[in-house]
């Protein structure tokens, strides 16, 4: 299954290193769900702990972060504790469920590619992105996109939270 910008973000539960989450805890706010291969590898600590960094960014914009893996619960504490801790949960996609409902699951290989989904308060997604895992991803790009969506304005290219935004004529 896939899913597409303007649809409904899919539910789900999972174990994360905060405890059970789910979609549906978050009404009312925005939701930067983000996907990634696997914990202790080369890639994917530099976008894990830049996340955590700039958390006070997408606190302050009413945003949860979750990032989102196939590694187990116990997996992604120890790797937390290697990374000197984060600041949000880190989502335990063991069964797959999640990675193969939101379209980010490589079956052939058992685990995601990069994803990220940026889903309103109302639970309707309103950014995606996947691609390759060799690339990793903007924090302040997807911080910008973020701003960008709240501001309910046209946003051009290189816009930045702050600058007017376009008026349609």
């Amino acid at each position: 299954m896939s899913v597409k910008v303007g649809e409904r973000a899919p539910e789900f539960q999972a174990e994360s290193t905060a405890g059970k989450v789910a979609l549906k805890d978050f009404k009312g706010k925005w939701v930067v769900l983000f996907f990634y291969p696997l914990d202790f590898t080369f890639v994917c600590p530099t976008e894990v702990v830049e996340f955590s960094k700039h958390l006070k960014l997408f606190k302050d914009a009413n945003t949860e972060v979750l990032g989102c893996s196939i590694d187990s619960v116990h997996v992604h504490k120890a790797w937390t504790k290697e990374l000197g801790g984060l600041n949000y949960p880190l989502v335990s996609d063991i069964n797959k469920e999640m990675g193969r409902t939101y379209g980010v699951l490589l079956e052939d290989k058992g685990y995601h590619l990069r994803g990220l989904f940026i889903i309103d308060p109302d639970g309707i997604i309103r950014y995606q992105l996947v691609h390759d895992n060799s690339v990793g991803r903007s924090v302040q790009e997807v911080y910008r996109v973020l701003k960008g969506l709240q501001s309910g304005g046209l946003c051009p290219a290189e816009w930045k939270p702050g600058q007017k935004t376009l008026e349609a004529k």
